[in-house]
């Protein structure tokens, strides 16, 4: 049985990022995607990243960016792993995992069995795969949109990779997600907010506890 590892994305102070460590979580995500309330600057993540202890790993959340901005990003801020959270292709996240030496995360929603396909081929090529919650058509955000799945459609699967559950997490019912899923990590944004961007210390450490008293079974690899 293993810990319950859980990763606050949306960060954008110092201050964010030192109730993310008190809380315990493993994971801080910084959003570098103009339309989101989470947004951040390079100036604003470097300075954020720059007060994480060692041992956190500090990811950059970006959607179907070109070489030119993910470039810039790690030329400014010290991450340890990038998240595409777009509509890239297997054949895209392979060219940033080469190209760019860190391990990258690719987020793929899921409305439906048939996403599930998806969510396979990219763990051929991925890292770490972040099963979230699809939006819906014509929304602008293409996560942290507060919204659930039916977790039923991943319950106990497993893929050929680390996998992290997002969408619509609490504290009040992130407990019962991993209940059902089986999911050893898990993603929240807006589920630690008091309002769209501004994360909430007492919400943070309140879903990182409800998280952590659980447990999950080893994974059998698909």
């Amino acid at each position: 049985m293993a810990p319950v590892r859980v990763k606050i994305c949306g960060l954008r102070t110092p201050a964010d990022v030192a109730a993310v460590v008190d809380s315990g979580a493993a994971y801080a995500g910084f959003v570098f995607f103009a339309k989101s309330p989470r947004n951040v600057s390079l100036e604003e993540a470097r300075i954020a990243a720059l007060s994480a202890p060692e041992g956190l790993c500090k990811v950059a959340l970006t959607v179907n960016a070109d070489d030119a901005t993910l470039e810039a990003i790690l030329a400014a801020v010290p991450l340890d792993m990038l998240q595409l959270h777009g509509s890239e292709s297997p054949e895209r996240v392979a060219e940033v995992r080469a190209r760019f030496g860190l391990p990258v995360m690719k987020a793929v929603g899921v409305a439906d069995e048939g996403d599930l396909e998806t969510l396979f081929e990219h763990s051929l090529v991925a890292d770490q795969i972040l099963v979230d919650a699809k939006p819906p058509k014509g929304a602008a955000l293409p996560g942290g949109n507060g919204l659930t799945f039916d977790w039923r459609l991943v319950a106990q699967r497993r893929w050929l990779r680390p996998w992290m559950l997002a969408g619509g997490l609490t504290s009040g019912n992130v407990a019962e997600a991993i209940r059902l899923t089986g999911a050893r990590q898990v993603d929240v944004s807006s589920g630690v907010e008091s309002a769209p961007g501004v994360k909430d210390a007492t919400k943070i450490a309140d879903f990182v506890a409800a998280a952590t008293r659980m447990k999950a079974e080893i994974p059998i690899l698909r």
